[in-house]
């Protein structure tokens, strides 16, 4: 299909944006599934910081670090169709869960847990440690480790389940989940669901309140282009006082700064799901990836990501490569997944090349082109792969 005037114009407002990215002038740069590209304008966001703790000092608290989980996080929710004071900023998405799962009483009757084998080992990790607090975790198998049929989730939801987790999008794969139908049979038998956003969000469109789930955590490393330490955090704005999550602290105190002893009085808006002193300076490093994305539109992005991930799998096929990503694009994240001899020494050479993926053993080598990436760079990366796999490189 030759491409629209349209579809020209798209493209090049798309890529007029990699002059923001200082990485992109000397680096193929097919990794921002896992660490996404850092805007120009955070050098100036955390030149920010600094000059406000300089200046500032502990005033700084009462001029705007006291509320930026939740300013920040209005900024994230702009993105997964979040209303405002819908979300707050936390250090990670491992902390989220926690929060998430505190929330439940998991010596109660209801205290099934249903997770599935292609969720991200962190959640999983922290799942089954609810077992020492009497949760059953249950969890729906995938017969090849990239796919699972979203009936065999559903199967499992039942009137004794207290909380549905899934990654949108599997990490290993980037096969997507039907959350709508999860969330559907879970809220049928009175279940709670939570969604982890982290490799949908940025790249693919997400509507957290007319899918309807519960909760939704996110992070801020991958798609939105904002650096470590800064996870995410929504909660369905009506729960919020029927849940009193053990995982707390003092900035989820009703008033925090009467430093009152006893039980918490929990807050009765987002700070309610906060706890200690939040991480300041990644969320001013975060903030510059989440107006960008916000800027660009991830409709557009989702568009671009289509076409190249199609274009990478059509390129790793006619090289002999096994792709282990779904051709159908309702079931395909932003990443595509080439299975190639000695896959782990090929990303240390592509490494060396200036070409940046990553290796999952038992899976391949994940490519992940973004907004900011050209069709050159998706054709040159997939003809080095080719080359250093035809030269026999070493594992």
């Amino acid at each position: 299909m030759v491409p629209t005037q349209d579809a020209h114009a798209a493209e090049a407002a798309l890529l007029a944006w990699r002059k923001e990215f200082p990485i992109l002038g000397h680096t193929t740069y097919m990794i921002s599934h896992s660490l996404g590209a850092m805007p120009a304008r955070t050098h100036t966001a955390l030149r920010e910081y600094s000059d406000t703790f300089a200046d500032r000092g502990i005033r700084a608290w009462e001029e705007g670090w006291w509320e930026m989980p939740v300013t920040v996080g209005n900024l994230v929710g702009r993105i997964i169709g979040a209303g405002a004071g819908e979300v707050v900023m936390q250090q990670n998405v491992s902390t989220c869960q926690w929060i998430v799962a505190s929330c439940f009483d998991w010596g109660a009757r209801r205290n099934k847990l249903v997770t599935d084998a292609l969720n991200f080992p962190s959640n999983n990790y922290i799942y089954h440690c609810l077992e020492r607090q009497g949760a059953r975790v249950v969890t729906a198998a995938s017969d090849d480790g990239f796919t699972l049929p979203v009936e065999r989730i559903l199967d499992l939801i039942d009137d004794r389940t207290a909380l549905v987790s899934v990654s949108h999008v599997a990490f290993r794969s980037s096969y997507v989940q039907d959350l709508a139908a999860i969330t559907e049979r879970a809220h049928a038998v009175g279940a709670m669901v939570c969604a982890d956003l982290y490799q949908s969000a940025g790249t693919l469109p997400v509507d957290v309140r007319e899918l309807g789930v519960d909760f939704a955590t996110g992070g801020s490393v991958k798609w939105l282009c904002g650096g470590p330490g800064a996870g995410y955090l929504y909660v369905r704005a009506d729960l919020r006082d029927r849940l009193q999550p053990a995982a707390t602290g003092w900035m989820a105190h009703e008033e925090p700064f009467v430093f009152a002893a006893g039980p918490i009085r929990y807050a009765h808006d987002a700070f309610r799901f906060l706890n200690g002193t939040p991480n300041v300076p990644g969320m001013y490093a975060a903030r510059s990836g989440y107006e960008i994305i916000n800027e660009v539109g991830v409709p557009a992005i989702r568009v671009k990501s289509l076409r190249q991930t199609a274009r990478l799998i059509e390129l790793a096929e006619e090289a002999g490569f096994r792709v282990n990503t779904c051709r159908d694009p309702k079931l395909r994240g932003g990443v595509v997944v080439v299975d190639v001899p000695n896959g782990y020494a090929v990303t240390q050479e592509l490494a060396r090349r200036e070409i940046l993926v990553d290796y999952r053993p038992q899976a391949g080598i994940r490519l992940a082109p973004h907004f900011y990436t050209t069709d050159d760079e998706v054709e040159h990366t997939i003809r080095e792969i080719r080359a250093i796999a035809g030269a026999g490189v070493a594992a």
